[in-house]
């Protein structure tokens, strides 16, 4: 399968370097350019990407307030955002996903891992590594300030192993690590994720990461990890 992947810059420079490479790709196509948030709000409305390749900092409507509209809307429930900027503060991130970014990657990146990184973002998958996950969540998103009100009724729709395997999505541990953890199966892992993500309507892992925070299902200790509830 093609990932069709939608690039929005303000740079037509960068975005023509940017095409160049993802179309380079024999699994990756890049089916349109937008230069601000609000055209690229248009054309994913109109193209339904598999990626968006977003900037924050654009004219008009800057890229965080796209990937809201974006996330917001049911219909776009299949197009995933990577945001990449040269921006890289913890602010930034924390923003980005609570808007629904699937990722959050530097301008700096390799081409390979630029590749790699619109691939994972495509299946669903969080970019961000285990200890900047656990970084960003213990900082901003599991904060009385930027928390809501535990919802713990929310979580029981999970069954015991799916609690237990967001729970550990949320340390930052990747499918290959859980499963090492558990003593079971890559695929197995991602299948338990996957449900869960499914019940809890969660777009993509770094939702769900939010998720077990807000709920209460996770918690940040004072060393930067987390705890699980009893």
């Amino acid at each position: 399968m093609t990932l069709r992947v939608l690039l929005a810059d303000d740079q037509a420079l960068l975005r023509g370097a940017f095409r160049m490479l993802l179309d380079s790709a024999d699994d990756i196509t890049v089916v349109g350019e937008a230069g601000d948030g609000r055209e690229a709000v248009r054309l994913v409305r109109q193209l339904r990407p598999d990626v968006v390749v977003m900037d924050i900092r654009m004219p008009e409507v800057d890229g965080l307030t796209a990937t809201s509209e974006i996330c917001a809307d049911p219909e776009l429930r299949d197009s995933r955002i990577l945001i990449l900027t040269t921006y890289e503060t913890d602010e930034y991130v924390a923003q980005a996903l609570r808007a629904g970014a699937g990722g959050f990657i530097g301008k700096g990146i390799g081409a390979e891992e630029l590749l790699d990184a619109v691939r994972t973002i495509a299946d669903g998958d969080t970019l961000l590594s285990p200890a900047a996950t656990r970084s960003l969540v213990a900082r901003f998103l599991a904060t009385p300030a930027e928390a809501p009100p535990r919802r713990a009724e929310q979580l029981a729709v999970l069954t015991p192993r799916e609690r237990e395997m967001v729970t550990l999505v949320a340390t930052g541990l990747s499918n290959q690590e859980i499963a090492e953890r558990m003593f079971l199966s890559p695929f197995t892992v991602r299948a338990h994720v996957q449900r869960a993500m499914t019940k809890l309507e969660a777009r993509d892992r770094a939702q769900l990461v939010v998720i077990a925070y807000r709920t209460g299902l996770a918690q940040a200790t004072h060393d930067g990890g987390t705890d699980r509830l009893p």
